[in-house]
């Protein structure tokens, strides 16, 4: 099974390779019927800075995954891998139907694009930056020995997520935690809102 943290193409690409795909409610649409950015526009962003392609990698035949997803997420859902259980945890404001997964045994948090080193993005349409603060300070409560981030690094501490809040307080206290606000530095995180 893939589970899906979001339905944005960084994320969805191996897709084809599963027969079962997990993804949240909100964002069932997105995968089954129409991803709601234009496909100009997420080429655009695949290209916009120097990548190394695989091999037989065509931007002009790219297109967008589309599959129907066999399975629905809501938050409190539990993912059953056996000998671990795993929750659902929906954090929305990165993208609608964001979640994060936390397994409580390990207390290991998969943190999609919410928790990471490098810039997190609350700019684009569908983002909310309202939203995505409320979902990090939602993951705060949880008892973390390991965050799993979808980018960059493996090797983060749990306190980038104090950090991460503290950032989004910082903006909020001055006004700018709305969409169009440009770019925040803090050192080893950047918000675009």
């Amino acid at each position: 099974m893939a589970v899906t943290t979001h339905v944005h193409w960084d994320h969805i690409g191996g897709h084809r390779y599963f027969d079962n795909i997990a993804v949240h409610e909100l964002e069932q649409d997105w995968l089954s019927v129409q991803f709601p950015i234009p496909l100009q526009v997420v080429k655009n962003n695949l290209t916009k800075y120097p990548c190394d392609f695989p091999a037989g990698f065509d931007i002009d035949t790219y297109r967008v995954f589309q599959g129907i997803p066999q399975r629905i997420l809501r938050d409190g859902d539990w993912l059953d891998l056996g000998n671990r259980k795993i929750q659902v945890v929906h954090t929305p404001g990165h993208s609608p139907g964001h979640c994060c997964f936390y397994e409580p045994e390990r207390h290991y948090l998969f943190s999609g694009d919410l928790i990471y080193k490098g810039c997190l993005y609350a700019f684009y349409p569908t983002t909310d930056p309202q939203l995505f603060y409320h979902s990090v300070k939602r993951v705060q409560k949880y008892k973390i020995s390991r965050i799993l981030p979808g980018h960059h690094q493996l090797s983060i501490p749990v306190s980038l997520i104090d950090e991460i809040e503290a950032g989004f307080a910082q903006i909020e206290r001055n006004g700018k935690l709305k969409q169009g606000n440009g770019l925040f530095d803090f050192g080893d995180f950047q918000l675009q809102i």
